[in-house]
């Protein structure tokens, strides 16, 4: 992509309305726009971050044995009246009518809609388990939304949903989601720690929040230093092996990790001073497990190999992208901007041309385009005739792992500069061996 074909609204100066960091970058480096108080448009920039993130939870949740689906963002109240919800739930819910007078909510979660699915075609316990997913715009009507995309009305949510015959069912489901999320935010370069949590208005009985501690954390968090450096379970992990992910759960969960809601100042008091971690920490992700709390009311059961009908057991897996972009910048900064993860950055490698409209730098920087983009990379050209000090201020705010920077001098010399955003090191090669560096042939 050439950036003067691009659509990148840069923004000089600090956004008077941003609070936190992440709020300040997103509206700096053109990510979003807002639209209404907690609602906003996503900008090419942060829509390739978003579909990329996107793409990680889905890799994860299709391994872990899930099954993506789609469900409406318009629910019918009646769903949430059999569950008994509907009431309950508060003003957070946006409650509407259609033309012909029905009650309508947009969606602040889907646990009615996905158990309405099921109790419509699952009938046996044969065709158990079942995990549903699907990853769609929510609404919550914020008294307060801030923090840009943090806590915001309208955001994006992926949520899945299993169903079991029994119990230990459900909690062999609820382990496979809970290893599939550690290696989610893993591979978004994220360390995120699983504490015990409260279940909110969802309601069950087992619930982890996924936390990564960051400086500017809306919660405080404790939690062993040993978690710190346990090893995330790798791409050979066997999820059919029930025994195996409950072995890996059990691993995670020994240390004691807790919110500020959930912390016990006993169990505290017993950890040595220098393994403890006393710090803020941001919610990416919160998985639950709630029996029949849905499946009772609402009727979703299946017949049980002893012939007799059994409500199924069911849990709830939530990862907010839109959300997890903000934690990320947060977890992932510098004085000069974002800092993203490889895995989930909007373009792979910046090229700089320093002089553009000088022939031989022009040529350079098209021929290392090309080469770079015929080798799968995605590249951003800054072909702009902006100044040099300018090009790299926009190249460190938009936050690219790699720039390659291109001038006369340097091209005179047969070489061009390699600089690595996360470090700030450099590096000076050779033309030749530019491309290579990223896997092109040139």
């Amino acid at each position: 992509m050439r950036l003067s074909r691009y659509f990148l609204p840069i923004l000089k100066e600090n956004p008077r309305e941003a609070e936190i960091v992440s709020h300040r970058l997103m509206l700096r480096a053109g990510m979003i726009r807002q639209q209404a108080a907690g609602s906003f448009s996503w900008l090419p920039l942060g829509k390739r971050v978003l579909d990329k993130v996107c793409r990680i939870v889905r890799e994860e949740q299709d391994r872990a044995g899930a099954l993506e689906i789609l469900m409406p963002t318009i629910q019918s109240a009646d769903l949430w009246r059999e569950s008994g919800r509907y009431e309950d739930y508060g003003k957070e819910m946006l409650r509407i009518k259609d033309r012909h007078e029905r009650d309508m909510l947009f969606g602040p979660t889907n646990e009615e809609m996905v158990t309405e699915i099921f109790r419509s075609y699952v009938k046996s316990y044969k065709d158990l388990p079942l995990n549903l997913y699907h990853i769609q715009w929510k609404f919550r009507d914020e008294v307060r939304p801030r923090f840009g995309v943090m806590r915001s009305r309208e955001f994006l949510m992926k949520d899945a949903y299993s169903f079991d015959l029994d119990y230990e069912g459900a909690k062999a489901a609820y382990n496979r989601m809970f290893v599939a999320y550690l290696r989610t935010f893993t591979r978004m370069g994220l360390q995120a720690i699983p504490m015990r949590a409260d279940t909110g208005p969802i309601g069950g009985d087992l619930s982890h929040e996924f936390i990564i501690l960051a400086d500017t954390g809306e919660s405080q968090v404790y939690c062993h230093r040993d978690f710190l450096d346990l090893a995330v379970p790798g791409e050979g992990t066997d999820f059919t092996n029930d025994s195996q992910i409950a072995d890996i759960v059990k691993q995670w969960t020994t240390p004691y990790a807790a919110t500020d809601e959930m912390h016990d100042e006993a169990a505290w008091d017993v950890i040595a001073d220098r393994d403890r971690v006393s710090a803020r920490g941001i919610e990416v992700g919160h998985i639950f497990h709630f029996g029949d709390k849905y499946s009772k009311p609402m009727g979703a059961k299946v017949a049980g190999p002893d012939g007799k009908e059994h409500f199924v057991s069911m849990g709830s897996y939530g990862i907010g992208p839109s959300r997890l972009i903000a934690a990320i910048i947060e977890a992932s900064h510098d004085e000069n901007g974002i800092i993203w993860p490889e895995s989930v950055a909007p373009f792979d490698v910046g090229i700089i041309n320093m002089k553009t409209g000088d022939a031989e730098c022009d040529r350079v920087c098209e021929e290392l385009f090309a080469a770079l983009t015929a080798a799968g990379k995605e590249v951003l050209y800054d072909d702009t005739d902006q100044r040099p000090g300018g090009k790299f201020a926009t190249a460190d705010l938009i936050g690219l792992p790699w720039q390659v920077i291109v001038g006369p001098r340097g091209v005179a010399a047969g070489e061009v500069e390699i600089k690595n955003r996360r470090t700030g090191e450099r590096e000076t090669l050779p033309l030749a061996q530019a491309a290579q560096r990223f896997g092109a042939a040139r």
